[in-house]
């Protein structure tokens, strides 16, 4: 690839002299697909242009806020408007106020436990803000999540499972002391017993229970209705917030996320990505009762100097006025059609999807047509990825860019027609016909 991206390759030569693996979030780096990161100059629509003048169909989207794609003149404009007027002010501003109304108001319509919100920067300071205003608001330390569910770089958070069902946490990163995880609880997903067991035997402590509804940062592991049922009702029994982390599925899935979809509503909302209309932005919402114990009216601490950012404000409030019902329905088609048409192939390799979000798997040797997606990131075959980096490097050369890890999922954008469905389709069906008549040695 590198005699088709040598600026790609000069800047990546100059930026690993000065940024640690020469990337400022370490799936850019392209390890586990190999190569030389793409450094993007333009985007348009749904097309990006590197560098090098490549152009590329987006299917990753910026990791998913981009679901208008780039550079839609509604939220160009919004941004250029506040742009003349100010960049940051560090005090209220008017924008906040119009996208936080605008967002309870579309989201208690679906969820009615949304009626507060607070703006943050990013999904993990959503995250690590929600846990606190948890655990001040019960009065109680440990926190259940589930393995295979990311929930942004928080210390408490970096935590895998163990061997049993219930597993103490044990950091997953360099630099987390042990002591930062030990209230943490880390369960299998698509396991109620497990669940039962943990509430059973910590409920008098259990702040909360914390996950992607629509796990999609180790897979697209979608869970059964009843599971993320039964975790509402353990709730509900012992007394602990049921925290739904939306930074990826919030206005993604549906207006009013994945707690519209499966009709669930939690205590408290995570969001991200998409609610910024490409901006930096992060957000927690949820339940009044609890929203009071925080400060300045409660005893829980939040802060930001840039949360409620006008620019960030007035790029959201743009980009969530213009997803309406027949957008997300188009964007549903569209995911519905790259699923049917591939599944319809007959590879070993399927299409998982939930709106317009998607994710391709190995099934399992042997398995027949219509077998279940992985549900847990234990059934995802580590060996896959192999298969995967070289779909990537097939995908780069015929113009199309996906996420480079087998492990993230795509994104649809509203830009796209069938036009570009079918040109992804036409590359992976060229590329897994010839993979699995003459797979490597």
């Amino acid at each position: 690839m590198n005699e088709r991206l040598p600026t790609s390759q000069k800047l990546y030569d100059r930026a690993v002299k000065a940024i640690p693996g020469g990337v400022n979030s370490p799936v850019r780096a392209f390890r586990s697909v190999g190569g030389t990161p793409i450094f993007m100059s333009r985007g348009e629509g749904y097309r990006i242009t590197d560098v090098d003048g490549n152009e590329f169909i987006d299917f990753c989207c910026s990791w998913g806020p981009l679901i208008h794609g780039h550079r839609h003149p509604d939220i160009m404009k919004a941004i250029e408007r506040q742009m003349h007027r100010a960049l940051t002010f560090g005090t209220p501003c008017e924008a906040e106020v119009e996208l936080a109304e605008f967002v309870i108001e579309r989201l208690q319509a679906r969820i009615p436990t949304a009626e507060r919100i607070r703006f943050v920067s990013s999904g993990t300071e959503a995250v690590m803000s929600a846990l606190r205003l948890a655990r001040g608001f019960t009065g109680r330390s440990k926190v259940i999540k589930f393995e295979g569910c990311y929930h942004g770089h928080v210390d408490s958070m970096l935590v895998k499972a163990g061997s049993g069902l219930v597993t103490s946490g044990v950091p997953d990163s360099a630099g987390v002391p042990a002591s930062f995880t030990e209230h943490t609880i880390v369960l299998p997903l698509d396991d109620l017993d497990a669940a039962r067991k943990a509430v059973a035997e910590h409920g008098k402590d259990l702040a909360a229970i914390i996950l992607e509804p629509i796990p999609a940062n180790n897979g697209l592991l979608l869970q059964r209705p009843e599971f993320l049922q039964g975790l509402r009702r353990l709730c509900d029994e012992s007394g602990a917030l049921l925290i739904f982390d939306e930074v990826i599925s919030g206005f993604r899935v549906a207006a009013g996320g994945a707690a519209e979809y499966y009709k669930i509503a939690p205590d408290l909302l995570t969001y991200g990505k998409i609610i910024g209309g490409g901006m930096p932005v992060g957000a927690f919402a949820g339940r009044a009762d609890v929203f009071a114990q925080i400060a300045p009216d409660g005893p829980v601490y939040q802060a930001g100097t840039l949360s409620g950012n006008p620019v960030a404000m007035s790029a959201g409030l743009a980009q969530l006025r213009l997803l309406t019902e027949p957008v997300y329905k188009n964007l549903a088609g569209l995911g519905e059609l790259l699923k049917s048409d591939f599944n319809a192939a007959g590879f070993r390799w399927k299409l998982a999807s939930i709106g317009s979000i998607f994710w391709l798997y190995e099934s399992a040797q042997g398995a027949k047509d219509g077998d279940e997606a992985p549900r847990r990131a234990d059934q995802i075959r580590r060996e896959s990825m192999e298969t995967y980096a070289r779909l990537h490097r097939h995908c780069l050369r015929n113009g199309i860019y996906m996420a480079p890890s087998g492990y993230e999922v795509g994104f649809l954008s509203a830009p796209m027609s069938e036009v570009q469905i079918y040109r992804l389709l036409e590359i992976f069906k060229d590329f897994f016909s010839k993979e699995e008549r003459n797979p490597p040695q």
